[in-house]
């Protein structure tokens, strides 16, 4: 019996995604599996005991000694595995022989792995092992195999991956100008919010792919980081607007949200009818329907407006279309907004309508 709850998927990449960045290039338990590695003696670890674990070690010796990276190579030359504590600071046991149970499903062949495998089922505990004949390094957790990867394979797919992102956001920019000037001339459809939410969601993937490598990099992966969080500057924000703005008057925050579309295939996401029908417009809607936009989006995008301020302009004048044609003494109607600030909003709404309308010329 494996010893993990089900977990759903997204638990899981979470779990992987933590044990990947203790595995990673620069941490202390990377830097003694690299000197395994290279010292060609092999190496079976589990990272971190348990009854279960106790329950089917045999023989070894009892240790409780500091972590190195020195004398985890050195301790990997005998006969056996070894046990650290869960935090990692401790070397708990050396020359360890594990009985896991055998009935346990595996694809592995060689001993090692299929032994490693069985463990990290049967304890819940992660273990990786070093092959000596194939110079590698594998992470064995929730029933699967990962190889941990040298630093420059992991950077060549990441740098694809954000060559792809980089596209995917400019597609977003596009997408959304193209909103904009839809929602100045009133002429919204379901199908142009749609399209902003499959890019969203489009864009999410690639970041949880990214931050992965990020993950599995250590301090190899520090400029990826900071590209990828460059990239996704106001992707999440954009999605909690276009929910605010576009959610049917009769639909609550469980039946109309844009983070529906996480379940969707990767052929289902390219269906923009099924975007819409997942997000929560129902049968009611097809992708001409005409939407009435609340402002949510356009108001973030003036300088100078609180969050609290301009959900009370929205709530206020219902429409971006009244939003636009109120004057002076309208906005100073709303509590909060003095003289100076109601200037600026109507500057502002009119530079709004005029870039707008540059963008349906050009």
């Amino acid at each position: 019996m494996a010893a993990m709850p089900n977990l759903t998927a997204a638990e899981k990449q979470a779990r992987l995604r933590r044990y990947q960045a203790l595995l990673a290039p620069g941490t202390p338990l990377r830097e003694g599996l690299e000197r395994i590695l290279h010292g060609r003696t092999g190496a079976l670890v589990v990272l971190g005991s348990n009854r279960k674990v106790e329950r089917i070690s045999t023989g070894g010796f009892a240790l409780d000694v500091q972590f190195t990276p020195t004398a985890l190579r050195e301790l990997a030359k005998m006969d056996g595995g070894l046990i650290l504590s869960s935090d990692f600071e401790r070397i708990l046991a050396a020359g360890v022989h594990f009985v896991p149970d055998g009935d346990l499903p595996t694809v592995e062949t060689g001993t090692r792995h299929r032994t490693a495998d069985r463990i990290a089922q049967q304890t819940g505990m992660p273990v990786v092992t070093v092959s000596a004949s194939m110079s590698t390094i594998a992470l064995f957790l929730d029933g699967q195999r990962h190889q941990i990867e040298r630093s420059e394979q992991i950077l060549s797919r990441a740098n694809q991956a954000l060559a792809t992102l980089t596209r995917y956001r400019q597609r977003l920019s596009e997408a959304t100008r193209a909103l904009s000037v839809v929602e100045v001339q009133d002429q919204v459809t379901v199908k142009e919010v749609a399209v902003v939410a499959q890019r969203l969601e489009m864009i999410r993937r690639l970041d949880l792919e990214l931050r992965a490598y990020v993950a599995a990099l250590g301090v190899d992966g520090r400029l990826l980081e900071m590209q990828l969080y460059e990239l996704m500057l106001g992707v999440d924000d954009l999605a909690t607007l276009l929910d605010l703005d576009y959610r049917p008057a009769d639909a609550d925050e469980m039946t109309f949200r844009i983070t529906a579309l996480h379940d969707l295939g990767s052929t289902e996401l390219l269906d923009v009818t099924m975007v819409a029908r997942t997000m929560g417009f129902g049968d009611q809607y097809h992708l001409e329907t005409r939407l009435v936009p609340r402002g949510h989006r356009q108001i973030a995008a003036l300088p100078r407006i609180p969050p609290v301020l301009a959900r009370r302009l929205v709530d206020h004048f219902g429409t971006l279309q009244d939003l636009f044609m109120a004057t002076t003494a309208d906005l100073l109607a709303v509590d909060g907004i003095g003289e100076q600030r109601a200037r600026l909003l109507r500057d502002g709404l009119a530079r709004l309508a005029e870039a707008t309308y540059n963008d349906r010329l050009d």
